[in-house]
């Protein structure tokens, strides 16, 4: 076995470090970036004892369509945010899983809507 030195075990670190840091963004969800970006669970679910579900209202009160809209223009093959569906009224929920793993809503008919879902 080949003799472990400290730049090795320092190396072996640092490369941990950064694969972990990688995958703790990746595998974020919406509610962990809201709450990192300083918004409080009362704004999206209001002060009630018993929580409110969230509605697209709530979130268009923050996400403009309109300007999510041009920012993925040139997605391909479609713009999943001007659709000819809903145009750029799609429910984010359909989508946007804020306390659990989003999903890619397209796919369900379109299996070439690859798009990776944050």
């Amino acid at each position: 076995m080949k003799k472990l030195t400290l730049r090795h075990i320092m190396l072996t670190l640092a490369l941990g470090f950064f694969a972990n840091t990688a995958t703790a963004d990746s595998t974020s969800l919406l509610d962990q970036t809201h709450a990192a970006k300083g918004v409080k669970c009362a704004s999206c679910h209001g002060k009630a004892e018993t929580r409110e579900p969230v509605t697209m209202m709530k979130c268009v009160k923050c996400h403009n369509t309109e300007k999510l809209a041009k920012q993925t223009k040139d997605f391909k093959p479609t713009n999943p945010h001007d659709n000819r569906h809903f145009g750029t009224e799609t429910d984010c929920a359909n989508c946007h899983k804020v306390h659990e793993k989003s999903e890619n809503y397209c796919s369900g008919c379109h299996v070439r809507f690859d798009f990776v879902v944050p």
